[in-house]
């Protein structure tokens, strides 16, 4: 954080807060779609299979008086492979350095064995502010609602004590109910910080992470369980389209997709390609989105075998 700058006496910084929260919780918990409610733009990717966040994605909330920088993490989980232990160890990091931390439980589910395991990590982490964020508030009804917030105040005064958790905020991001809240209560706890990334940026993720995670995105909807967790994507190279008039520019976006078995390849090119072009289709209109102009995507599928747990090839898919 940067320090403190008075002006004569006055409130730091005008009264300006800025600084950093992390959104926490297991495997499909809510936290991406919360992020991209929360900054009001598409900055993380969603889907109904857990792991599918596999980076710290940063998405900036901008108030006249303060400046939220949320961080989008993995879901803690048990990990079984050498990934998702590098998955645990990068929430752990990130835990350390953010000024709060939100804690997203889901409304339509019971408390379970992954939630009081985070809840324990979270309690070991030292004096930061932890907020209950009850996500999916939407899909139950007002007492359904109502039992999970009892639930989720007694886990706080389990792995807390008496105090608890700093606040408990129910959320839909999905209809907007109390999206605005839960940035309320966030930047409440930000120190007093001059801006820390200009006006009107949304994310600092670069542009072929972005690019990755909107294939892989469109490439696991509709999949089978196995698949997400066997699934990197990575982007070769992102060049202009020579000999193109001003009026009528093209980028070429090359990309690789892996998976660890021939028999998962089969799976994301489908009979005849068909699935790996509807990948294409679905992910183009996001790209283009994000990039500003029209792009040609050329998709590869290869197999990196067990590179989940194989070192080196983490390291090359960028892990």
């Amino acid at each position: 954080m940067s320090k403190q700058n008075k002006a004569d006496g006055g409130e730091p910084f005008g009264g300006y807060h800025a600084g950093f929260s992390v959104l926490v919780g297991r495997p499909n918990a809510g936290k991406s779609t919360l992020t991209n409610a929360l900054v009001g733009k598409k900055v993380a990717i969603t889907s109904a299979k857990p792991q599918t966040t596999r980076h710290t994605i940063r998405g900036i909330v901008h108030r006249e008086d303060a400046q939220l920088i949320l961080v989008d993490t993995p879901g803690l989980h048990r990990p079984r492979t050498l990934l998702g232990k590098r998955l645990n160890d990068l929430v752990a990091d990130t835990l350390a350095e953010v000024d709060a931390i939100g804690f997203c439980l889901p409304a339509n589910e019971k408390i379970g064995p992954g939630d009081k395991f985070i809840a324990a990590q979270l309690a070991a982490v030292g004096r930061k502010p932890i907020i209950a964020l009850v996500t999916k508030a939407d899909l139950v009804d007002r007492q359904a609602l109502t039992e999970q917030l009892l639930a989720v105040a007694a886990l706080g005064r389990e792995v807390l004590g008496e105090e608890g958790w700093k606040d408990i905020v129910p959320v839909s991001a999905t209809d907007g109910f109390q999206v605005g809240t839960v940035a309320d209560v966030l930047i409440s706890h930000m120190p007093p910080s001059p801006p820390l990334y200009p006006d009107g940026e949304l994310t600092d993720e670069p542009e072929a992470v972005m690019v990755a995670e909107l294939i892989r995105e469109a490439a696991l909807e509709g999949v089978r369980d196995e698949l997400p967790h066997s699934l990197a994507v990575v982007v070769d190279e992102i060049v202009p389209r020579e000999g193109r008039a001003e009026d009528n520019q093209l980028l070429d976006v090359r990309v690789n997709l892996y998976v660890e078995r021939p028999s998962q390849k089969a799976i994301i090119i489908g009979k005849g390609g068909s699935r790996l072009r509807d990948v294409g289709t679905n992910a183009r209109k996001g790209i283009e989105a994000l990039l500003g102009t029209r792009i040609y995507l050329d998709l590869h599928v290869k197999v990196a075998k067990d590179w989940q747990r194989d070192p080196k090839q983490l390291v090359k898919l960028g892990f």
